[in-house]
């Protein structure tokens, strides 16, 4: 093969396929040159000029290496990953990083072989990490725990591409000897270490971990970048941390960026995309196109130490997108390995999804009462205070009962009783509640309200399946089914959309703070890896201080 490489780069042979005289990305000099890009098999063998058994007029067209989202869990799409990679490679996204820790927590290595299995034979790189923290922490209660002995198998027997985010910093910088061995298993080890600094993220680093995702400021992501990390841009539903972060990117340590999604709902994905969204926002918000594109592809795959991907050059994999403008926004086709895979937004293969029924009835909780909901307010109390486009939290101090929610933490998977209560300023919820099998990352059942009648309702409404539920005024109103562990729906994209679509509406009968998305916010509220106060099963948590503001 490679003698025929040679003889087509050469052009002696005519090349299996030509893009004409388009505008190409070149990710090393930094710049768009003209030529045709031709592509000999599965890899690129040259751009200069060519002709090709096959041509497609690249004038005013741009070729663009495809993209590699560096982070992101499938599972908060809420739909079958399969699905999801239907609305994804379309875009120009061939490459992920998949991390399937949600579902490791409902259902366990089974969970993560059900991930597997649903993608196969879909065109694109999908790298399952190991997920590292099973539970997140000691103080959580999932439906499954995976010791250092369990992560060394799975990774053994299931071929893992590495170490997902190690959010148990506290576990890394204490020495904890079962987060020892867990970093011994993988060469590639992802971190999530929101706020670590100093002394504690020297420490965390010299666990063997080589990236983070939960940056929030300009001088976070400088000294990560400075202590060697590769820093993820999120910029997801909720997570929005890119119009900060790219302040932090300059033309000396712009190759130690890369761009993720992380958690991303599933109307975003189809309608504005996910890595190419990023890439947009980035343009508009000063950098250069092609240093986009960089982070968005050639970065990525070094960082990953994946080589021979992520650029338009000799030898590299056949992985690009032509599109109509330098952002990659306007994609017309998406090659993999030089053969069309999606044509004007729609993909051009088919997708076998995996049996589920497995993860069918996952929720298990004992018979609630409103006692169960109510909760007595004291004044003075440590409260949690949310914000729009972060899950970073607040703990505040309580003055007045008034325009607070109670929100409680249920736990799901054994039907212990277990419940967490605590009040919260900023959701502003009104004459109801909502209730979700979805919270990072034990994935117990999380409600909010403004009543214990509401609430009651809206869990029970959740049944043995799980999903997202809208309760006003006593009434039932919205409702997504999520019969896969829980956390994603077996529906087809476009039919959890339309269904969507109406909890949405439904939703928007309710009075609540318009600034947040209700669901994906929730979602984040029970996860204590992220500062500042959070809740789980058993009550009010300080990341901070690592301890319990009050149980209970």
């Amino acid at each position: 093969m490679k003698n025929k490489s040679i003889e087509v780069a050469a052009g002696r042979v005519k090349a299996d396929l030509v893009i004409k005289n388009a505008t190409v990305a070149d990710v090393f000099n930094g710049r768009y040159v003209r030529g045709d890009v031709a592509v000999c098999g599965d890899k690129i063998v040259g751009v200069g000029e060519y002709s090709g058994k096959v041509e497609i007029d690249g004038t005013d067209k741009y070729v663009i290496p495809s993209f590699y989202d560096a982070h992101l869990h499938f599972e908060s799409v809420m739909v079958r990953p399969s699905e999801y990679l239907k609305l994804a490679i379309p875009r120009g996204v061939t490459a992920f990083n998949a991390d399937p820790h949600e579902i490791a927590n409902v259902c366990g290595i089974d969970g993560i072989k059900f991930m597997i299995d649903d993608v196969k034979g879909i065109p694109a790189d999908v790298h399952f990490m190991m997920p590292s923290c099973v539970p997140a922490t000691g103080e959580d209660h999932a439906g499954c725990v995976l010791d250092a002995a369990a992560v060394e198998k799975a990774v053994n027997e299931l071929g893992l591409f590495g170490l997902g985010e190690m959010m148990n910093f506290p576990g890394v910088v204490g020495c904890d000897p079962d987060v020892m061995k867990k970093l011994e298993v993988c060469e590639i080890v992802d971190g999530h270490a929101p706020s670590v600094s100093g002394n504690a993220l020297n420490a965390y680093l010299c666990g063997g971990i080589t990236t983070d995702h939960e940056c929030e400021s300009v001088d976070e992501a400088i000294e990560k970048v400075g202590k060697g990390m590769y820093v993820l841009i999120r910029e997801g539903s909720q997570t929005r941390n890119l119009k900060t972060l790219v302040k932090a990117v300059n033309a000396r340590n712009m190759r130690r960026f890369l761009f993720c999604t992380d958690d991303r709902n599933i109307e975003d994905l189809k309608s504005i995309g996910s890595v190419g969204n990023a890439v947009r926002l980035a343009i508009e918000c000063g950098m250069s196109p092609i240093d986009a594109v960089t982070i968005a592809s050639l970065n990525a795959f070094e960082a990953y130490g994946i080589k021979r991907h992520g650029a338009i050059a000799p030898e590299y994999s056949a992985d690009f997108i032509v599109c109509g403008d330098a952002a990659a926004q306007n994609v017309q086709y998406v090659y993999y390995r030089g053969k069309l895979v999606a044509k004007d937004g729609k993909p051009l293969f088919d997708v076998k999804p995996a049996p589920c029924d497995g993860m069918r009835k996952s929720v298990h909780v004992k018979a609630m009462t409103e006692r169960d909901f109510e909760f007595e307010f004291k004044a003075g109390m440590p409260i949690m205070r949310v914000f729009p486009d972060t899950v970073v939290t607040e703990a505040a101090t309580a003055t007045a009962r008034d325009g607070l929610n109670i929100m409680c933490s249920i736990e799901r998977h054994d039907a212990s009783g277990n419940i967490g209560h605590c009040f919260v300023d900023g959701f502003n919820l009104k004459g109801g509640a909502i209730a979700q099998t979805v919270g990072h990352d034990a994935h117990n059942i999380t409600a909010l309200g403004d009543n214990a009648k509401d609430m009651l309702l809206a869990v029970n409404s959740l049944g043995d399946d799980g999903g997202l539920v809208v309760v006003k005024n006593g009434k039932l109103i919205g409702k997504l089914p999520l019969e896969i562990a829980g956390l994603m729906t077996d529906m087809s994209a476009d039919k959890a959309i339309e269904t969507r679509a109406k909890l949405f509406a439904a939703l928007e009968q309710m009075d609540y703070n318009k600034s947040i998305e209700p669901f994906m916010l929730l979602s984040f509220l029970t996860l204590i890896v992220i500062p500042d106060v959070k809740l789980n099963h058993k009550g009010l948590f300080s990341v901070n201080k690592w301890d319990y503001l009050y149980k209970g």
